[in-house]
């Protein structure tokens, strides 16, 4: 088994993606093995090393330009050669060579692209009740509405939440009722289920991916659902030059 995945969508050649899975890397103990996050608890020279190999593994043009993730709904341009960590849950680029990612271990990373712009978006459940998805098909200059795809998140089956997290998205949207079941005195909520729904509202009509499970399968992804301390993987997008 390879160390990641590459989406299985209709972009242009030009455009590079990936997601990493957990086997490739350094770390060792609940992190093992390619933990991609310096904030978790991991020791900061396996991060290093990993995100080292991430690097050459991919061929990457840059070293990826990391968020400090909020759970929030801003978004960020990255220009090349950009330093420093933005406070950001989205990032994108109009420039070749930069390469946006974000970390999720439960969380739905979002790739867009309409050939010349990207975008990547930690798209948590906070961050599409919060409007952040809406806003990365508004805000970000795209050229013509994007594709869309969907990567590793906690799947429908394993996602309980209680009444605040429901409501927060029938309030905005009634018919995301059909994203929630009974279960157990509480809801199984499905993030794909809303993710389409928002993108479709945006218009954005091509829209992949979403068929994966963090939670179930421990095998190539973390999950902070599941095993509480763990690493992140990481979903990456760039325009090749």
């Amino acid at each position: 088994m390879t160390g990641w995945l590459i989406p299985d969508w209709p972009a242009p050649a030009r455009i590079g993606c990936a997601v990493t899975l957990r086997s490739g890397g350094v770390s060792t103990g609940p992190y093992a093995s390619w933990n991609l996050a310096t904030h978790v608890g991991d020791d900061p020279e396996h991060v290093a090393e990993n995100r080292r190999r991430l690097r050459q593994y991919l061929a990457l043009p840059a070293e990826p330009a990391w968020l400090n993730q909020v759970h929030g709904d801003h978004i960020v341009e990255i220009a090349p050669g950009r330093r420093g960590t933005p406070t950001a849950d989205a990032s994108f680029s109009r420039r070749p060579g930069v390469v946006c990612a974000v970390l999720t271990a439960d969380c739905l990373p979002v790739l867009l692209t309409d050939g010349r712009t990207v975008a990547a978006v930690h798209a948590g459940w906070r961050g599409l009740a919060a409007g952040l998805l809406d806003r990365a098909l508004t805000q970000i200059p795209w050229h013509r509405l994007p594709l869309a795809w969907l990567g590793p998140a906690i799947g429908p089956d394993a996602f309980e939440v209680g009444d605040e997290v429901r409501t927060a998205f029938l309030t905005r949207d009634p018919t995301l009722a059909r994203a929630f079941r009974p279960h157990r005195g509480r809801w199984l909520a499905d993030l794909y289920h809303i993710a389409r729904r928002i993108l479709q509202t945006g218009g954005v009509a091509e829209i992949f991916g979403g068929d994966f499970c963090t939670y179930t399968d421990s095998a190539r992804f973390f999950s902070h659902r599941r095993d509480g301390v763990c690493g992140r993987q990481a979903t990456l997008i760039w325009r090749r030059a």
